[in-house]
């Protein structure tokens, strides 16, 4: 009993939702982009994004209180990390995805505890709507998604570029590449790699003005892909990237026998996700994430690195190892 027993984490993690909900409507109504310009006072926020007077001031206040905010005088301003990450005309922009958790998926949180006791997803699909087939069915709103995943993808793909032994490859495919954050970044970073992005037809226009924004149409093209239907592209390295964990158990295991038969002897697979600790206790993102896996999906949950690895071993490859990158995201590689 001589430990400080205090209340204040468990009411902190609690209400955890409001700080968590005044970040996202900040980077939904766009004010870190606001403020990427410079400095703005109260006024000139609200007058920018049509904000009511009665609660502007708590609102700035309380993202300075939340360490999202900078304030000198009668100024707000951006953190260098809202600056860099949440400015939507900066490159390192993080925020598509934050924009999605704010209109959609943190309401579906909501019945996590429905969730929890039916085993059924809570997302959009509870009102018979197929959330994945209306956005891939519409160009604008798939670039913007995928623009999102890129954007949470761009840290973990430098970490991946410098921690992976490249020089001992050529070509490489990355499964379900979508919009190719990842193979722009190994490009660059690797001069002499080739490269391929696979995923679903409508996704190759997106794929392809990216890389050609970058300038690498050269040494990176799209590869259709139904993975389901079809064998994976060959290639020295396939990559999965937050792929599996979509999937049920048979799924996962089909998808990395499907990689083991595409590579060649010698090859590699790399799989990266937000791995579960293998003995579950740190990782509070990767738990959560399998979680939101619950929420969205029929039968998609994350994993340890212990448990890919063993399916790895189960599909035939060898010298498995598992390393950090990046957050909370680690990746397994295992050679064929």
């Amino acid at each position: 009993m001589g430990q400080d027993v205090s209340p204040f984490q468990i009411m902190q993690l609690g209400f955890g939702c409001w700080s968590s909900k005044t970040l996202l409507s900040a980077v939904e109504l766009g004010l870190f982009t606001a403020l990427g310009a410079g400095p703005l006072s109260l006024e000139e926020i609200r007058s920018r994004l049509g904000l009511h007077e009665r609660s502007a001031r708590d609102f700035l206040d309380a993202l300075v209180a939340l360490g999202m905010l900078q304030r000198e005088g009668d100024k707000y301003a951006n953190t260098p990390a809202t600056g860099r990450y949440l400015d939507r005309a900066q490159p390192g922009y993080i925020g598509g995805i934050l924009e999605m958790m704010s209109v959609r998926l943190y309401r579906h949180w909501a019945n996590l505890t429905e969730g929890l006791k039916t085993g059924a997803p809570q997302n959009e699909s509870k009102h018979g709507e197929d959330l994945f087939g209306a956005l891939y069915s519409n160009p604008q709103a798939l670039e913007s998604f995928l623009s999102a995943m890129t954007g949470i993808t761009l840290t973990v793909a430098q970490a991946m570029a410098e921690k992976f032994p490249w020089s001992k490859y050529k070509t490489f495919a990355d499964v379900g590449g979508a919009q190719g954050g990842l193979s722009v970044i190994l490009a660059q970073n690797h001069p002499h790699l080739q490269g391929m992005g696979a995923d679903l037809p409508v996704v190759g226009p997106i794929f392809e003005k990216y890389v050609a924004s970058h300038g690498l149409q050269e040494r990176l093209k799209f590869q259709p892909l139904d993975f389901f239907k079809e064998p994976l592209p060959k290639a020295e390295v396939i990559i999965m990237g937050h792929i599996l964990h979509d999937w049920d158990l048979p799924t996962k295991k089909m998808l990395v026998g499907k990689a083991y038969d595409a590579l060649p002897p010698g090859g590699a697979f790399i799989v990266y996700e937000s791995l579960i600790d293998d003995d579950r206790r740190t990782n509070a993102f990767g738990l959560m994430m399998s979680l939101n896996m619950l929420i969205e999906t029929p039968g998609g949950f994350d994993y340890t690195g212990a448990d890919g690895a063993g399916w790895m071993r189960e599909a035939g490859f060898k010298d498995i190892r598992v390393e950090h990158l990046a957050g909370p995201d680690s990746m397994i590689v295992g050679l064929k």
